[in-house]
């Protein structure tokens, strides 16, 4: 399928590696060109050069934390005016509810929920003015069901979903789409740290600790990066301009709820 996005121009944020690398090479298959970021100037430099010279499009690299003004700044003066934003930030770290305090609170704040709303209010009414846009904010499937020891993640995605639920809907009658994409376990270094840190807790060896992950995901194995890109791809199409205010999950079944 043609999802109409040649000649487009896409942010995709951390973007280096892992799920926003999927999203990126996802869109630039598609002939989008693109201002990616990530805080290692090697790796994103790297990244850029290896999906121009696979997808033949322009991909501009821009080393920044984009947490912060200054690294949002940077990637807004890259492309001022994207048709397509795709926000993504690392995860909080794991950890016991009693021992967060109120500053582990706010750094996960800043990075999953104020640098998504500070990008999508700097992009959000061009795209209004010109009659198209594709907003996807990558979050995580703890906003359907929350996951132990991901309390600072739980509480901040879920939070993202709220602020930009009625922004979604105002916007639509312009062309312009919100939605969240939802992983649950793919095949990143996050779900590495997560193997390893299930190693530890219960002595069992990776192959073992692998096994039992996958077998309470239904489809019994992990996600790929590439096929997580594909779903973004599809929701920043041209094609799925119906869709909107959504959040959809990308987990293999494991969420088990209808709604």
């Amino acid at each position: 399928m043609d999802l109409g996005l040649k000649g487009r121009k896409a942010i995709v944020c951390a973007a280096s590696k892992g799920l926003g690398r999927g999203c990126a090479e996802a869109l630039a298959a598609e002939g989008v060109d693109l201002v990616i970021c990530a805080r290692t100037r090697a790796d994103i430099e790297s990244a850029a050069a290896e999906i121009a010279a696979k997808f033949g499009v322009k991909v501009t690299p821009v080393a920044c934390d984009v947490t912060t003004e200054e690294g949002r700044k940077a990637v807004l003066a890259a492309c001022p005016d994207p048709d397509i934003l795709v926000t993504n930030a690392a995860g909080p770290p794991a950890g016991d509810f009693r021992n967060f305090t109120l500053d582990d609170w706010r750094k996960a704040a800043e990075g999953n929920f104020f640098t998504p709303i500070a990008l999508i209010q700097a992009t959000v009414y061009g795209m209004m003015e010109r009659g198209f846009g594709r907003i996807v904010n990558i979050t995580s499937a703890s906003v359907k069901a929350p996951i132990a020891m991901l309390e600072l993640s739980n509480g901040v995605r879920a939070g993202l979903t709220g602020a930009v639920a009625t922004l979604a809907r105002t916007v639509s009658k312009h062309n312009v789409t919100i939605n969240n994409l939802l992983p649950g376990q793919h095949d990143t270094d996050r779900l590495t740290a997560i193997i390893g840190n299930n190693m530890k807790k219960s002595g069992k060896d990776r192959d073992a600790t692998v096994s039992e992950m996958q077998a309470r995901i239904p489809a019994n194995r992990f996600g790929t990066a590439e096929e997580f890109g594909h779903a973004c791809a599809f929701l920043c199409s041209a094609k799925s301009g119906f869709i909107t205010g959504q959040n959809l999950v990308a987990d293999g079944g494991a969420y088990p709820g209808t709604l």
